[in-house]
């Protein structure tokens, strides 16, 4: 008995802010690369199948309709089992779901995609709730901003090195390195984050931690506000990076090497971009206010990509690259906004229930803006039209920021 209660009151070490942020980004790094890994070998792949490319418009599809469901239930498995180990269980997923793919056969490469897609909907969740215990409130935006800004590095990374071993050693080994980098990922955190603590709650089921977590996101304005925030930017985001180099190709006549070259361009503004609105949020000291600038300056550009074919080759470059860096680089501070306005202790579930919502953001924008060019019959004016997101967030987070002051 004394063993015990001596065992209670040794404190447990808790991991250091740089320790946490650097596995927190390692980790969204290697997530997003699995999410994209099949993107960036798909003629590969589809004519070792004898299926078409565009499949993989499915694939992606299927990816983050499962990241939607286990995201919904992310918070109910932080809760029970500790952050760190919810991390883990998401590069296991990564790991099984690219050798499911490295196999070839259509039926574990869906199940292979459905791991990835939830190891997806469990690393954000997971990872607010490791850097809310160690973040000053001062620090919150830029924190969670250099950790969003693997999502883009990932891209990167994706789109250069698996097309790369592809070349070198096949598609089918590349997919095996893909898996060893979450492992490898997971050892580094064993190392760092082998005693962080464990809040221990009372279990709870899946249904009632979700219904909890979305009834006090419906019941907070602030929360409300950033869920909707979520919804309009992911869609945004999703559909620019989707359509740029066939917008370029189409409506400006690029090649598609050229027009890949700019897209390319238009993720490092966007790494560049997370990390540069969270020191303006820290500094401003409002992630509204940021948010309700972003959505602005979103809508703006998606409304100057309807005369894209007056600009100069010099101005188009210049206009994507600047999108990439206003609207992919909304994550980070919607995520600080997110950790600063939800109780204490759940922060991992709210930022669960939350991301559900950017989650349907990324499945209905891309597919909407299919079915409005399909309508339209121009790229430009399909922007135009999915301006108002981004002018509707603007005021939505303007009324957030002016409920909180």
């Amino acid at each position: 008995m004394s063993d015990m209660l001596a065992e209670e009151a040794e404190p447990q070490r808790a991991s250091s802010l740089l320790q946490t942020l650097t596995v927190a980004t390692l980790v969204q790094i290697v997530a997003t690369a699995s999410v994209l890994v099949l993107t960036a070998i798909a003629p590969l792949v589809a004519l070792d199948l004898g299926i078409g490319a565009h499949w993989i418009g499915y694939q992606i599809s299927l990816i983050y309709a499962s990241g939607m469901i286990s995201s919904a239930v992310a918070g109910t498995l932080v809760q029970r089992f500790g952050p760190v180990r919810i991390e883990q269980a998401a590069l296991g997923c990564f790991s099984f779901g690219c050798i499911g793919i490295a196999t070839a056969m259509i039926g574990l490469i869906v199940i292979g995609s459905l791991l990835i897609g939830i190891g997806y909907g469990l690393n954000n969740p997971a990872a607010s709730e490791m850097l809310s215990r160690v973040t000053p409130p001062a620090r919150r935006n830029i924190v969670f901003s250099l950790k969003q800004s693997g999502v883009p590095l990932g891209g990167i990374l994706a789109s250069f090195l698996f097309p790369y071993l592809s070349a070198r050693l096949g598609w089918h080994t590349a997919l095996l390195v893909g898996a060893a980098l979450p492992f490898l990922v997971s050892l580094l955190m064993m190392a760092t984050h082998a005693a962080e603590p464990v809040a221990r709650r009372t279990p709870t089921s899946f249904r009632r931690g979700f219904l909890d977590e979305q009834t006090i996101i419906w019941r907070s304005p602030k929360l409300r506000a950033l869920s909707a925030l979520g919804f309009a930017y992911s869609a945004m985001q999703l559909s620019i990076s989707a359509f740029a180099v066939v917008t370029l190709v189409h409506d400006a006549g690029w090649s598609v090497l050229a027009a890949g070259s700019v897209a390319a361009a238009m993720q490092f503004a966007g790494a560049f971009g997370r990390i540069f609105w969270g020191v303006v949020a820290d500094r401003i000291g409002g992630g509204f206010l940021t948010l309700a600038l972003l959505g602005l300056l979103s809508g703006l550009g998606y409304a100057g990509l309807f005369w894209l074919p007056d600009m100069s080759a010099i101005a188009q470059i210049a206009l994507f690259v600047a999108m990439g860096g206003v609207s992919i680089g909304w994550n980070g501070v919607l995520l600080a906004e997110v950790a600063r306005n939800a109780p204490d202790t759940r922060v991992g579930a709210i930022t669960g229930g939350v991301l559900v919502y950017t989650f349907i953001g990324v499945i209905v924008g891309p597919s909407s803006f299919a079915m409005l060019y399909a309508l339209i019959g121009h790229y430009g004016a399909s922007f135009l039209t999915f301006s108002l997101f981004g002018f509707s967030g603007m005021l939505l987070a303007w009324q957030a920021h002016r409920a909180s002051n």
